[in-house]
């Protein structure tokens, strides 16, 4: 039976590590963390992003996040632990299902997304051009 795209989301965040904006606002300037911010660019235009997060369109996740993929990006690789957050907490719980499916043992995803980031003081930048 097909599932809707909901029906996904919801099956995801059951497996998958959530945190609240908060939560991952404490993990700021840890070393050992790197934010993803999975929305498009077109979003990060208009609203800035995390400071210091690194943008991968949720599209393209899984081949950035593949050690063996020409795409590659160095900054998600092993030992970090990734904290992906997107417009409302949908995409991101999306991508960290995929990721641990790929074997990323260390992911969360920020419940509320970006929004919630910003409710909880996270600091804003400007997106790179």
């Amino acid at each position: 039976m097909a599932k809707s795209a909901k029906e996904l989301v919801a099956e995801a965040t059951r497996d998958i590590r959530s945190l609240s904006g908060a939560d991952a606002v404490e993990l700021m300037g840890d070393p050992n963390v790197v934010f993803v911010d999975v929305r498009e660019g077109e979003e990060l235009q208009k609203t800035g992003k995390l400071r210091g997060a690194v943008h991968v369109p949720r599209g393209f996740l899984e081949f950035y996040a593949d050690p063996t993929s020409p795409t590659h990006k160095r900054e998600l690789g092993a030992g970090k632990k990734l904290v992906l957050y997107c417009g409302s907490g949908s995409r991101s719980a999306l991508g960290a299902k995929a990721l641990l499916e790929m074997g990323v043992t260390d992911v969360a995803h920020v419940a509320g997304g970006f929004p919630a980031l910003q409710q909880a003081g996270g600091p804003r930048e400007e997106a790179d051009r």
